[in-house]
């Protein structure tokens, strides 16, 4: 079982994404609607997993930065209803994992997080 933060500043998308989440047997620890706020909660938590809306990545808190600074096992992904090429190589570069496309589709959320970790452990094995 993974631990997850959702940060997103619509209600409605925090609570479907949180069903999705404990549905797969995940245990949300906290959830939010300000990067700020998502921080702190990562900071107390320590998540697996940091799901952030586009809008909070972008709001010029740098919470990415500063999560994969102090918290670098904590995988990120970035929450959009819309990601453009340049949207997600920005986000890339910025230390976000993986991408969750609204509307969300409980089976495409939870194959993007599981494929998403394989991909870091295969990194981490170093093949």
């Amino acid at each position: 079982m993974l631990k997850a933060v959702i940060v997103d500043s619509n209600a409605i998308s925090r609570g479907l994404l949180n069903t999705v989440l404990m549905d797969a047997g995940h245990e949300v620890v906290g959830q939010t609607h300000t990067s700020h706020a998502g921080f702190l909660l990562a900071q107390k938590h320590h998540p697996h997993i940091f799901c952030i809306a586009r809008e909070q990545v972008e709001d010029g808190n740098d919470v990415v930065e500063q999560l994969r600074a102090q918290l670098p096992k904590t995988m990120i992904f970035m929450v959009s209803g819309t990601l453009d090429a340049p949207a997600v190589q920005a986000a890339l570069a910025r230390g976000v994992q993986g991408f969750i496309v609204k509307p969300f589709k409980a089976d495409a959320v939870l194959k993007t997080i599981r494929s998403t970790v394989l991909a870091i452990v295969r990194q981490h094995r170093g093949g």
